[in-house]
């Protein structure tokens, strides 16, 4: 039987109510580059070097849609830095989230994580009034599914 993993929605959902609605996707642009950091380190320990390249290009796709998020508002490094000074607890949520499990389940862990990611920008384009960054939002919900798709790959094969 498989471990039970822990609740991601929940534990964004909690973290994103302590966040103006209109700097949350900043705060997740933030965890988007923790994201990137945690699969190049899982790259660095891959065996198969088709697993490398692929978890070094979700890494990309991270950074990518970080990059498009930002982009999005003025200041953003600053804003970022005020939230995160805000809720110093934020890194160490990210750190222990993931801690305590096994690769397999990080990656399930993970995959989970980009299927919410992908439905949370699809929720926020609905809701934004400008089509530029609606269509920004648009954009990354296929990134985060493609890093879910691997993921889901690894799980099965191994």
């Amino acid at each position: 039987m498989a471990a039970e993993l822990p609740d991601i929605a929940g534990v964004l959902m909690t973290v994103l109510q302590r966040v103006p609605s209109a700097q949350q996707p900043l705060l997740i642009a933030f965890a988007e580059r923790l994201a990137a950091d945690r699969y190049r380190g899982w790259a660095t320990q891959a065996i198969d070097q088709q697993d490398r390249s692929g978890l070094f290009a979700c890494a990309d796709r991270e950074e990518e849609i970080a990059t498009r998020i930002e982009s999005l508002y003025p200041n953003a490094k600053s804003i970022q830095q005020d939230l995160l000074a805000a809720n110093p607890d934020l890194l160490e949520i990210n750190r222990t989230l993931f801690a305590p499990l096994t690769l397999e389940q990080q990656f399930r862990l993970q995959a989970q994580g980009e299927r919410l990611g992908a439905a949370t920008w699809r929720a926020f384009a609905a809701h934004a009034d400008e089509p530029r960054v609606r269509d920004v939002f648009l954009a990354c919900a296929p990134l985060e599914e493609r890093s879910a798709e691997l993921l889901e790959k690894l799980t099965r094969t191994s």
